[in-house]
């Protein structure tokens, strides 16, 4: 059994960077007192609060224990010390000693399981009976002296192990690894308790299968009843401090952390029914998480089985979907739902803090995190949510996460989310970049945010096409371009607009580098963006926007000087540092669209004057504008010239089978770069692709382009483009490149041409490139 008192002392309740040397100093000081004491007294004592929360005790409200209970259920009282399991625990004189007594206990709608203050209960877990009911809820606290301690379990790592052996999730013991657990139950309230799950704190685990939490909250599907019910209602977890959780640095395919709730089924997702299995009702706030693993906070991550072929999905435009995706959760509508995370603070989180999934109408605010991806040797981000829907994340506060080559950011716009905004968020000092962007979404927003010397990526991995535009809209970003990475790393598959941006460039030696792959922003429409190089050099990779500026925005406070260490709750007020000043050239400077929502960072009206402000904060200069009409709209912009080939049929030579049927050659028409088609594995050359006018057209330029993503290089090393000529009964080739297509080659010199069907023969393939073409666009105009 570990020592009482081997445990870190507890930590305030937030920590800031521009404290930490005083509180550095304050705990070493009672370290160095409690070591005397220790050592005098052979007796290791509780680590002492800190001086600064035992300080502002006194002006605490009192703990719930030490109210009456106000749902009329029964009282239970733990004492450490001075209980005993044999007494009846009903009164603070006759409490329980151990948490075992707790866990044979089945309690009833409105009991409360009290702790007392000041009190440890190591190489322990609690793990109470029983549910409680509407009105009615099972609440964990403490009673006893507010001054004192919170109560502390410390697990000491005595949790049973999730895997059987063969590493495979064993249905029996899965969800069953924190310090307090709850499985398959409901209506329950966990309040004002000190947390850890740590067999030794000074070693931290790099390998082996170990799963820690501190609060674990899981539905175990394999083990419900037949006719349960499978929705879990109403939890409210506040006011806990988790710290010292640990666990190994790589990925096991389980998530643990200091509140965590998981979805667990051992079998394929098809084996279990529709419109269960999920978490509703849910508040986790007003707490605090010092180094744990994997996350902070985790919610609701479904591990239903969704491995093999059989396991993806075709969505309602013929997009297919890998199992891993996630799309199951929205058809069979197994998200969690109605769920507030706000006001929490993490510290030293080991992979990423805040890991949401699979949720729908969920808030996520004015938290803030202190250090991510500490301890871990794979990817993930601060804060994000993963296949969810109908959520917000807004005035969050990310810094001092790693540098990363793979996500490492501090959002994230994941896989399969639909209708998931980020707004109003601050995130600074974070060298991996801004955002993660992986795709197969739809409708997804940022705006109204600042970022601060997150020197990387600042949108980064663009990996799939998605259901409909993103929007990055009215966002600050101020970074050294001697520092950047890139803007983007990857190629936009689908259209993302950039509009009312503010890209600051603070390095006088190197302007922006903007992508590293040709052809990587075509996807990418901005407009009424400022791009300021403090150089006064332009970027020679600057995006074309037809509505740009160049201006310095005149912040009304130093970019240099940006705020760190007010504390999530003063976000606002470092936001403000980013306003502008009354004679800044980007006031009434941007575009209106409906996707700048109703207000700013600053809580400002949007908008006022001829028209929005660039940038995070709206200049209240000028007449409201009360209901702004989109009467200009950005999605109506690009080529206006007639393509002659749209919706026109084609005929291809050779067609892939493969992503159910969906790679064929009408993709090469149809006006959207986001499909495709694709020769098939086997195809012989020429590979040809025909395109029926249905009569005598005239055109003097043909529009080609390659579909690439971060494994898809082009493919095409020359081609020929053929008229049909009706008189002779066959093809005519006016004009050849060997030189290859790649993204929007517009081939033009070959004069007019006038047929009633074109050609493109694609006669070889690069020598690097194994498989065969695959192309998303054919276009034909009349210039002259």
């Amino acid at each position: 059994m570990k020592p009482v008192g081997t445990a870190p002392p507890i930590a305030p309740a937030r920590r800031r960077p521009s404290v930490r040397a005083l509180r550095t100093g304050l705990t070493a000081l009672l370290a160095a007192l409690l070591t005397a004491l220790l050592t005098a007294l052979l007796a290791p004592a509780a680590p002492a609060v800190a001086a600064t929360e035992r300080a502002s005790a006194a002006a605490k409200p009192d703990l719930p224990g030490n109210t009456p209970n106000p749902t009329g259920g029964r009282d239970y009282f733990i004492d450490a010390t001075n209980g005993r399991d044999n007494a009846p625990g009903t009164s603070p004189r006759n409490a329980w000693r151990s948490l075992a007594k707790a866990n044979a206990t089945t309690f009833r709608p409105g009991d409360r399981i009290l702790l007392k203050t000041g009190e440890q209960w190591h190489d322990q877990q609690l793990w109470p009976k029983g549910s409680g009911s509407a009105g009615k809820p099972i609440t964990i606290s403490a009673y006893g002296d507010p001054r004192a301690r919170k109560p502390y379990i410390a697990t000491n790592g005595k949790v049973p192990s999730p895997f059987r052996a063969d590493g495979t999730k064993n249905p029996d013991t899965v969800g069953l690894t924190g310090a307090i657990v709850l499985r398959n139950q409901q209506h329950f309230e966990i309040n004002n308790v000190e947390l850890s799950n740590d067999d030794d704190f000074a070693t931290d685990i790099t390998t082996g299968r170990y799963v820690r939490d501190g609060i674990m909250v899981s539905i175990n599907a394999d083990l419900l009843p037949a006719g349960a019910d499978s929705i879990m209602d109403h939890f409210r977890i506040s006011d806990v401090y988790v710290h010292d959780l640990d666990g190994p640095s790589n990925w096991q395919r389980i998530h643990y952390g200091g509140v965590n709730f998981q979805v667990f089924g051992s079998r394929n997702y098809k084996e279990y029914g529709t419109g269960g299995y999920y978490f509703k009702d849910v508040r986790i706030e007003d707490n605090t998480f010092m180094k744990v693993e994997l996350h902070a906070v985790q919610f609701a991550f479904n591990w239903f089985g969704a491995d093999g072929a059989s396991s993806g999905q075709y969505d309602e435009s013929g997009k297919f979907h890998e199992g891993w995706e996630q799309l199951w959760v929205r058809t069979r509508d197994l998200y969690s739902r109605d769920v507030y995370i706000g006001h929490n603070y993490a510290e030293s989180v080991g992979q990423g803090a805040i890991q949401l999934a699979n949720t729908k109408n969920m808030t996520v605010e004015y938290n803030e995190v202190n250090g991510f991806l500490e301890r871990y040797g794979s990817v993930s981000v601060a804060l994000y949510l993963w296949a969810g829907a109908d959520s917000v994340m807004q005035y969050n506060e990310v810094y001092g996460g790693p540098y990363n080559e793979f996500d490492g950011t501090p959002w994230d716009l994941e896989y399969t989310n639909f209708n998931v905004t980020y707004q109003f968020n601050y995130s600074h000092d974070n060298p991996a970049g801004w955002m993660s962007y992986m795709g197969n979404s739809s409708n997804s927003v940022a705006r109204y945010n600042l970022s601060v010397n997150d020197n990387g990526v600042l949108v980064k991995n663009m990996l799939s096409t998605n259901y409909s535009p993103t929007y990055f809209v009215n966002n600050t970003f101020v970074y050294d371009g001697a520092e950047l990475d890139y803007f983007h790393d990857e190629t936009f598959l689908s259209t993302v607009y950039f509009l009312n941006n503010i890209f600051y460039n603070t390095s006088t030696a190197k302007s922006t580098p903007w992508y590293r792959r040709t052809g990587a922003l075509r996807n990418a429409v901005f407009s009424n963006n400022d791009f300021y190089e403090a150089s006064g050099t332009p970027s020679s990779q600057e995006p074309a926007d037809r509505r740009k500026l160049r201006a310095d925005p005149k912040f009304v406070g130093d970019p240099a000087k940006y705020p760190t260490g007010l504390g999530v709750k003063q976000v606002r007020t470092a936001a403000a540092h980013f306003k502008l000043r009354d004679d800044s050239p980007l006031i009434d400077a941007g575009r209106y669209n409906p996707r700048l929502g109703t207000e700013d960072f600053l809580g400002t009206h949007i908008y006022y004057g001829a028209a929005p402000d660039l940038g995070i904060a709206e200049s209240p200069i000028g007449e409201k504008v009360d209901n702004p009409v989109d009467d200009d709209p950005i999605e109506e912009e690009g080529d206006d010239r007639v393509n002659l080939a749209l919706g026109k049929p084609v005929t291809a030579s050779s067609t892939h089978p493969g992503a159910g049927g969906t790679l064929t050659a009408d993709k090469l028409t149809d006006g959207d770069r986001a499909t495709r088609w694709a020769a098939a594995d086997d195809a012989s050359y020429p590979i040809t692709l025909d395109v029926g006018f249905g009569a005598d057209t005239t055109f003097d330029e043909v529009y080609l382009d390659e579909y690439t993503d971060s494994g898809t290089n082009p493919r095409v090393r020359s081609f020929e483009l053929q008229r049909w000529d009706a008189g002779t009964g066959a093809w005519v080739t006016f004009a050849s490149r060997s030189d290859g297509i790649g993204h929007d080659l517009s081939v033009t010199g070959f004069g007019s041409v006038t047929t009633s069907r074109l050609r493109v023969a694609l006669t070889g393939q690069l020598p690097t490139e194994v498989y065969t073409p695959t192309m998303t666009e054919i276009a034909v105009y009349r210039t002259a």
